[in-house]
């Protein structure tokens, strides 16, 4: 039997590694010729629906890239129908919703979410992957309540997210009720996850950064110290991202989590100068997957230099792998993550 590589939890508890883990951010699809070729046949929503189709395009990229760890394939709007959310991913757009939030009384008429109930695909897909398939962690997740408000609220994807905001500050009694509400269904969403075998946690808080400090503190953090308290219950690593949100890191180093997450804006080292101590994920800009292999090589081994300075780094990409992104170089940079950061692990011992 196949030695269950389990670097990606130590170093997400900060504990002294071999090697550098890595995994990618939408690592299952988008650029991998498999994938496409399913997505011909099968919408997302289809794929997640089906728990044999859904486990084979998480583990793929497993098996293509050798990465430490692999990432449910579904969406982070997946538990929305479950609460009366009547929620489309259309092709091009995102997630759009015919019934926006707009009043408390909206809020109210959200109902309950139950996994086994509403999500029995998502916990069958886990439990193929990690008592068939896997020899790395399966990272389960899901979205934040900001981010999934954005959408409830804008009706779909936005660029500026007025409409979220305005409300967020102008009706908040509402606002935190949906944050409740939210809260709710992530804390039940997650929790199953874990116990159908995720086992680490990431919380995507993609459009947080669009706050400023103060209202994060304000309308957000509350909400985000008490899912992750209730996660910690379930002792499996937790970790937190979002995207131009470098201004918040430092409140995320006081939330309960074990990982921050940080994008491409953020150097490590500036992270460390900062006061965060806790483990950080990250963060090669992946625009850069597009560069010559020389530029590639030396970011990447700068950034792993950054992240040896303390336990606890985990290698990804800044943001998503993009379809333009070519297999082959993730392959490339997954070996030389791996043989450059055990070479330097082993030079300072």
């Amino acid at each position: 039997m196949t030695t269950f590589n389990d670097t990606l939890l130590r170093a997400a508890r900060g504990e002294r590694t071999t090697h550098t883990p890595v995994w990618y951010m939408r690592q299952a699809g988008r650029s991998q010729a498999e994938y496409r070729a399913i997505k011909e046949k099968y919408s997302l929503e289809e794929i997640t629906h089906q728990p044999e189709l859904c486990a084979y395009v998480t583990r793929l990229p497993v098996e293509n890239y050798n990465v430490d760890a692999a990432i449910l394939y579904k969406d982070i709007v997946t538990p929305l129908p479950g609460i009366g959310v009547d929620v489309k991913i259309k092709a091009g757009v995102g997630p759009v919703i015919s019934n926006p939030i707009r009043s408390v009384a909206d809020v109210d008429n959200l109902g309950e979410f139950n996994a086994k109930e509403h999500t029995p695909f998502v916990l069958e897909t886990i439990k193929i992957l990690t008592e068939e398939q896997l020899n790395v962690p399966l990272i389960g997740f899901a979205g934040a309540p900001f981010t999934l408000a954005s959408y409830m609220i804008e009706g779909g994807p936005s660029k500026n997210y007025n409409k979220t905001k305005s409300f967020m500050v102008s009706e908040p009694q509402a606002w935190f009720a949906l944050m409740d509400k939210l809260a709710d269904m992530i804390i039940a969403d997650v929790t199953a996850q874990i116990k159908a075998g995720a086992k680490a946690i990431q919380v995507f808080d993609s459009w947080v950064g669009a706050l400023n400090v103060e209202d994060y503190r304000v309308f957000i953090k509350p909400i985000m110290t008490r899912i992750f308290a209730e996660l910690q219950k379930e002792n499996v690593p937790l970790i937190q991202f979002g995207v131009g949100a470098s201004h918040l890191a430092k409140e995320w180093n006081d939330l309960p989590i074990d990982v921050v997450g940080l994008d491409w804006r953020l150097p490590i080292k500036e992270t460390r100068a900062n006061g965060i101590t806790k483990p950080v994920q990250g963060n090669l800009d992946p625009s850069l997957l597009l560069a010559d292999w020389s530029v590639i090589e030396k970011r990447t081994k700068d950034i792993i230099d950054q992240g040896l300075e303390m336990p606890g780094h985990i290698f990804n990409l800044g943001h998503g792998v993009f379809p333009e992104v070519d297999p082959e170089v993730l392959k490339r940079l997954t070996t030389l993550i791996h043989e450059y950061s055990a070479q330097q692990i082993q030079a300072r011992s």
